[in-house]
Protein backbone atom coordinates (compact mmCIF):
# COMPACT_ATOMS: atom_id res chain seq x y z
CA UNK A 1 0.00 0.00 0.00
CA UNK A 2 2.51 2.11 0.76
CA UNK A 3 4.56 1.65 -1.86
CA UNK A 4 2.33 1.83 -4.11
CA UNK A 5 1.34 5.63 -3.02
CA UNK A 6 5.53 6.37 -3.30
CA UNK A 7 5.22 4.90 -6.80
CA UNK A 8 2.10 7.48 -7.19
CA UNK A 9 4.10 10.44 -5.91
CA UNK A 10 8.10 9.75 -7.01
CA UNK A 11 7.70 7.78 -10.13
CA UNK A 12 11.15 6.59 -11.77
CA UNK A 13 10.51 7.53 -15.39
CA UNK A 14 12.90 4.60 -16.11
CA UNK A 15 14.56 6.48 -19.06
CA UNK A 16 18.27 5.18 -18.81
CA UNK A 17 18.44 1.23 -18.98
CA UNK A 18 21.06 -1.41 -19.36
CA UNK A 19 21.46 -2.87 -22.55
CA UNK A 20 19.13 -6.07 -22.83
CA UNK A 21 21.12 -9.20 -20.97
CA UNK A 22 20.35 -12.50 -21.31
CA UNK A 23 22.20 -15.09 -18.42
CA UNK A 24 23.84 -17.78 -20.36
CA UNK A 25 25.61 -20.79 -18.60
CA UNK A 26 29.38 -21.59 -19.28
CA UNK A 27 28.73 -23.25 -22.30
CA UNK A 28 27.39 -20.24 -23.76
CA UNK A 29 23.39 -21.57 -23.80
CA UNK A 30 21.02 -19.08 -22.64
CA UNK A 31 19.69 -20.31 -19.42
CA UNK A 32 16.88 -17.28 -18.64
CA UNK A 33 15.00 -14.70 -19.85
CA UNK A 34 15.90 -11.29 -21.31
CA UNK A 35 16.21 -8.46 -19.14
CA UNK A 36 16.54 -4.51 -18.74
CA UNK A 37 17.57 -2.81 -15.75
CA UNK A 38 16.78 0.90 -14.96
CA UNK A 39 20.07 2.60 -14.02
CA UNK A 40 18.10 5.29 -11.54
CA UNK A 41 16.11 2.62 -9.35
CA UNK A 42 17.28 -0.87 -9.67
CA UNK A 43 14.15 -2.12 -11.54
CA UNK A 44 14.75 -4.82 -13.67
CA UNK A 45 12.18 -5.32 -16.55
CA UNK A 46 11.26 -8.38 -19.09
CA UNK A 47 12.61 -7.63 -22.92
CA UNK A 48 11.62 -8.89 -26.12
CA UNK A 49 14.40 -9.08 -28.54
CA UNK A 50 12.38 -9.75 -31.44
CA UNK A 51 10.08 -7.01 -30.82
CA UNK A 52 13.16 -4.62 -29.06
CA UNK A 53 10.77 -3.55 -26.79
CA UNK A 54 10.03 -3.62 -22.74
CA UNK A 55 7.96 -5.48 -21.11
CA UNK A 56 6.56 -5.85 -17.41
CA UNK A 57 8.33 -5.49 -14.59
CA UNK A 58 9.97 -8.68 -13.12
CA UNK A 59 10.08 -9.60 -9.61
CA UNK A 60 12.62 -8.49 -7.39
CA UNK A 61 15.06 -12.01 -7.07
CA UNK A 62 17.21 -12.34 -4.57
CA UNK A 63 20.11 -13.92 -6.26
CA UNK A 64 19.72 -11.66 -9.98
CA UNK A 65 22.47 -9.09 -8.96
CA UNK A 66 25.71 -9.13 -10.23
CA UNK A 67 27.34 -9.33 -6.39
CA UNK A 68 27.38 -12.88 -4.87
CA UNK A 69 24.67 -12.53 -1.32
CA UNK A 70 26.68 -15.32 0.10
CA UNK A 71 29.98 -13.93 -0.12
CA UNK A 72 31.47 -12.75 3.08
CA UNK A 73 31.31 -8.89 3.29
CA UNK A 74 34.81 -8.29 5.38
CA UNK A 75 36.31 -9.47 2.35
CA UNK A 76 36.30 -6.76 0.47
CA UNK A 77 37.79 -4.70 2.78
CA UNK A 78 40.85 -7.19 2.93
CA UNK A 79 41.44 -6.30 -0.57
CA UNK A 80 40.75 -2.54 -0.24
CA UNK A 81 43.48 -2.52 2.26
CA UNK A 82 46.13 -4.45 0.50
CA UNK A 83 45.33 -2.39 -2.62
CA UNK A 84 45.87 0.72 -0.59
CA UNK A 85 49.18 -0.05 0.45
CA UNK A 86 50.89 1.22 -2.65
CA UNK A 87 49.03 4.78 -2.44
CA UNK A 88 50.26 4.93 1.34
CA UNK A 89 54.01 4.37 0.27
CA UNK A 90 53.87 7.11 -2.84
CA UNK A 91 52.17 9.80 -0.05
CA UNK A 92 54.51 9.14 1.88
CA UNK A 93 57.90 9.29 -0.05
CA UNK A 94 56.30 12.24 -1.79
CA UNK A 95 55.90 13.44 1.79
CA UNK A 96 59.16 12.80 3.30
CA UNK A 97 60.68 14.38 -0.14
CA UNK A 98 59.79 17.82 0.65
CA UNK A 99 61.83 19.75 2.74
CA UNK A 100 62.02 23.34 4.07
CA UNK A 101 64.13 25.64 2.09
CA UNK A 102 67.13 26.60 4.51
CA UNK A 103 69.10 30.20 4.21
CA UNK A 104 72.30 29.54 2.16
CA UNK A 105 73.93 32.83 4.13
CA UNK A 106 73.13 31.70 8.16
CA UNK A 107 74.90 28.09 6.84
CA UNK A 108 78.11 29.99 5.59
CA UNK A 109 77.83 31.67 9.10
CA UNK A 110 77.31 35.39 7.35
CA UNK A 111 74.61 37.60 9.55
CA UNK A 112 71.07 36.56 9.16
CA UNK A 113 68.48 38.72 7.68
Amino acid sequence: MIDSVLNLLFRCPHRRLTRPVTPVNRAGVPNGATYVVCLACGKQFSYDPKEMRIGKALPAAQHSGVIDPDKPKGSNLKYAFWASIPLVVLIGSTWRGKSKPTDKKSETGGPPH
